[in-house]
């Protein structure tokens, strides 16, 4: 049995805009050093925290998930920087040295 096929993520937004859901893109918009996805990667949201795509992994998807959650509730734009001159690089799984800038938006 094969593995499912993974949608685009942008395509899963306009799919999820169409039914109705209130729905936030988070796209990756700058790395530096070591990091999981290049920049142009998304993970799109829904307003009950289903997700599709990936901007890392671990925990910064998780945060990444929160923060959108709240640009859904409020419908202003963020952006977020992780990396291991936070001091909650461990926390975030970025220990690898890297750093990413993510950007959230509310799609309308």
């Amino acid at each position: 049995m094969n593995a499912p096929e993974r949608l685009d993520p942008l395509t899963t937004a306009e799919a999820w805009k169409n039914a109705g859901r209130e729905v936030a893109l988070a796209t990756v918009v700058e790395t530096w050093g070591s990091a999981p996805r290049q920049a142009g990667s998304h993970l799109v949201i829904d307003g009950d925290g289903n997700f599709e795509g990936s901007v890392s992994g671990g925990c910064v998807e998780g945060a990444v998930i929160t923060e959108a959650m709240d640009v859904i509730a409020s419908g202003k734009a963020k952006m977020l920087e992780f990396g291991v001159a936070d001091e909650t690089a461990w926390r975030v799984g970025l220990s690898c040295g890297g750093r990413i800038k993510v950007f959230v938006e509310r799609l309308g």
